[in-house]
């Protein structure tokens, strides 16, 4: 007989908040070896992310992935982990509780926020159950990811629907795939890059680098290509930049098969071989600081860049908890929750200065007007 998750004291008639699920990949609970081999089996076996029979795959997995690389990740994730623990976890859970924030100031109906890991702690589930014990009877999944793959965005969106096939009372959902052209967050990216630029001066040379994914999946149709090289172009036009100013890499490869090209160990060497001066590294498709971005690209790949002969190597931090980053976020929230929330209105400043401009407008038409037209 199946069990379904109920509320037994749940109140006919009682007012419903809106929900808002800020999702992420997730992070082992330590930089240990065994708490490594937790996540990794959790991870490694998801068929989203290795798109192998598992026949094949789990003995691989089992007997060879599991016994020796939950140490040599371990010993990276020590490199980056702080008192607060996990860079992804905690930066998350800062970008999540500013949404908030920020959300709170735009609507006046009930709305809440929790945090939820596709793999480890807190896990999707843990983060639907706090919702819908704070009354959420709407809940938008909003998944960090600008850019939509099925390794990531549909991982995520299997998670949530797994999780709530175990519930009785299933509340109304909503997913967001990507928002990787949405020009909050170009804007924010090219914003991030000036502000470098300000600092440090401009490199010769601007790279996206992008996790990667294996090239099959692409031309199975996962448009998460697509979507980066768009995500890249709109930042380089918004800053002027020549197609020679900027390139786009791949990073984060697994097993033997091809990822998508160029990766970007191999251009950092090749750069560095040629003798470029400077270089600017930037990672688009990561909302925060983790694993890949801070150990993988701000240290081996300046290493790989450094040890070749290159010069200057400058990498630019995620948007993280960013003003700029945060409003986007929250400018794509609103567009998903159209209906569901109340806005809340114009502050009463703004609002009484309104008629005021409008008259100054009126007035400035009027007087391009021969015979002095008087607008009221």
């Amino acid at each position: 007989m199946t069990s379904f998750r109920g509320e037994a004291r749940y109140a006919h008639g009682e007012s419903s908040a809106t929900g808002v699920l800020v999702a992420h990949l997730g992070t082992p609970d330590a930089p240990t070896a065994p708490a490594l081999r937790r996540y990794l089996r959790q991870f490694l076996s998801d068929p989203r992310v290795i798109e192998l029979p598992r026949w094949k795959w789990l003995p691989v997995l089992h007997l060879f992935v599991l016994t020796t690389r939950p140490k040599a990740s371990a010993a990276l994730y020590r490199k980056i982990w702080t008192p607060a623990g996990s860079p992804l976890l905690v930066l998350t859970r800062a970008v999540a509780a500013r949404l908030a924030q920020e959300l709170g100031r735009r609507v006046t109906s009930p709305l809440h926020v929790a945090v939820g890991m596709r793999y480890g702690n807190p896990s999707m589930g843990t983060a639907l159950r706090e919702l819908a014990d704070k009354g959420c009877r709407r809940i938008l999944v909003f998944p960090l990811y600008p850019q939509y793959s099925g390794t990531t965005t549909a991982s995520t969106f299997d998670a949530a629907f797994e999780e709530l096939s175990t519930w009785r009372f299933v509340p109304e959902l909503r997913t967001i795939s990507s928002y990787h052209d949405h020009p909050g967050y170009v804007g924010a990216l090219a914003a991030s890059i000036r502000d470098s630029w300000r600092e440090r001066g401009r490199a010769e040379k601007l790279l996206f680098t992008f996790h990667g994914i294996p090239r099959r999946y692409f031309e199975s149709g996962d448009p998460y290509f697509c979507h980066c090289q768009k995500t890249a172009r709109l930042v380089a036009e918004d800053l002027a930049l020549a197609a020679g100013d900027y390139q786009v890499t791949f990073q984060s490869l697994f097993g033997k098969e091809e990822w998508l090209r160029p990766y970007t160990d191999e251009t950092m060497k090749t750069l560095g071989a040629a003798r470029l001066a400077s270089v600017d590294v930037t990672c688009p498709g990561f909302s925060v600081d983790c694993l890949e971005t801070l150990e993988e690209i701000d240290g081996l790949n300046r290493e790989f860049f450094t040890h070749a002969g290159g010069g200057d190597y400058r990498y630019i931090p995620c948007l993280n908890e960013r003003p700029d980053h945060i409003a986007a976020l929250a400018d794509v929230a609103m567009r998903h929750l159209g209906g569901w929330v109340d806005p809340a209105p114009p502050p009463i400043a703004a609002a009484a200065e309104e008629p005021a401009r409008s008259l100054e407008r009126a007035q400035a038409l009027a007087a391009g007007y021969p015979g002095g037209i008087v607008a009221r």
